[in-house]
């Protein structure tokens, strides 16, 4: 399959580095620099991963930052990424955990020090993000990437190294979950 990247047409192979179809030898072909395929792969794909980390993170400036920070990782293993879109959904995933993992021992700390209770939550969808965090780690990947990054079942078998049955019964145990919790809170 032949795309154009950067105005230029790029011969894609599975499994290997793109390069360039449209070279000045027949028959011969040249690599695209690491460079170019990351400046690609950032203006094709920025905009919508920053949009999901802000729609997990509620917070514009956080979200843009772990985006810059899932191409930042992304750029030192590009070589050796198979799937560079799916790497850096993974890793803005594990990045959104760390940062409600920061969070929530920020909130724990700060009621020890001022003696407060938990404030209750109004928000169906903080609670559900509560619900969500909550999960364990295999469930909750799965759940991240198929509700709020869009990803579909297959894909996110291959990403995880699991078969595509064990992502939808991971799916199916999550939903389960997230359901009695929720029928619990009303």
């Amino acid at each position: 399959m032949s795309t154009v990247m950067g105005g230029v047409g790029v011969e894609e192979t599975s499994g290997s580095w793109p390069v360039l179809a449209g070279d000045l030898t027949p028959g011969r072909k040249l690599r695209l620099s690491d460079d170019a395929v990351a400046a690609e792969l950032f203006a094709a794909h920025y905009s919508r991963l920053a949009g999901w980390c802000r729609r997990l993170l509620d917070d514009d400036q956080t979200a843009s930052e772990v985006a810059m920070e899932a191409f930042t990782r992304l750029l030192g293993r590009l070589r050796k990424v198979e799937d560079p879109v799916g790497y850096l959904y993974v890793i803005a995933a594990n990045l959104v955990r760390d940062h409600w993992r920061k969070t929530k021992r920020e909130r724990e700390g700060m009621r020890v020090l001022q003696h407060e209770r938990p404030a209750d939550q109004d928000s169906g969808d903080l609670e559900l993000r509560r619900l969500v965090e909550g999960l364990p780690e295999r469930l909750r990947v799965s759940v991240l990437l198929y509700y709020y990054a869009g990803f579909p079942i297959g894909d996110i078998a291959r990403l995880t190294n699991r078969p595509t049955g064990t992502v939808k019964s991971d799916l199916f145990q999550a939903r389960a979950v997230l359901r009695k919790a929720l029928e619990g809170t009303r």
